[in-house]
């Protein structure tokens, strides 16, 4: 980089930027992981009298659709994808409890965690942080979470979707059990079931009668949007 791009970095003014160019910033800066630059344009924005969920769809979301596709497409990788992550969650630290004032419409709610057993979660934190990025309430139940974890979370917080995740051959047929529970408490038919992990595939998800089988965090949020657009539509 020459020094005179140096300069230009050094000189973003937000208070000289339009709306455009603070979204467009955004997008770039969630992009390359930059946690407090996207912290001053969300206070730059709200700062105009923007609604706090303009600022997350427009923003955020929207930024965080296009490090989705890249991942999908293997431009990023894992690590580029939870810096920008992490971005994501700065921005939405702010925006958070303006949102729950304000009663801002949210696309759905998921419960997600690792099954009992299994105490991986680097791929179901990705997904917890890339559903919120998308506008989705996450409830994130962490690991080794056994049937009655998942079942009092979804008593307690109703979700249209519950996520599983396994990275060790010997606890995904827990999520058979977990599957089972919900058919025999009634309530299958009510929630969409996404199951992810390493050792997972298609077939597997179909054997144990999950909705879906997402190989990463940018098909698991497509996934869920598609099952929401169902379900509106029904």
């Amino acid at each position: 980089m020459s020094d005179e791009e140096l300069e230009d970095d050094e000189e973003i003014i937000l208070s000289e930027m339009s709306d455009e160019e603070i979204i467009e910033l955004m997008f770039d800066d969630l992009y390359d992981g930059y946690a407090e630059e996207i912290e001053e344009e969300v206070h730059e924005l709200l700062g105009r009298s923007w609604e706090p969920y303009d600022v997350l769809t427009k923003g955020l979301v929207g930024g965080m659709e296009v490090v989705g596709r890249d991942f999908r497409d293997g431009i990023l990788f894992v690590p580029e994808v939870l810096m920008a992550a992490k971005a994501m969650k700065a921005g939405m630290a702010i925006l958070r409890p303006l949102l729950a004032e304000t009663g801002a419409p949210k696309i759905g709610t998921m419960v997600i965690g690792t099954v009992k057993g299994d105490i991986h979660d680097i791929g179901k934190n990705l997904v917890s942080m890339m559903m919120e990025g998308a506008g989705f309430e996450v409830v994130d139940l962490g690991i080794n979470n056994d049937v009655d974890k998942y079942l009092s979370a979804i008593d307690e917080y109703n979700p249209e979707i519950l996520g599983m995740s396994a990275l060790l051959t010997t606890t995904m047929p827990y999520m058979r059990v977990v599957i089972d529970a919900l058919k025999t408490k009634g309530i299958r038919d009510d929630i969409t079931v996404l199951v992810g992990g390493a050792p997972l595939n298609e077939a597997f998800a179909e054997d144990i009668e999950a909705d879906a089988y997402c190989r990463d965090a940018a098909v698991a949020v497509e996934t869920a949007k598609k099952f929401m657009q169902i379900r509106q539509q029904a």
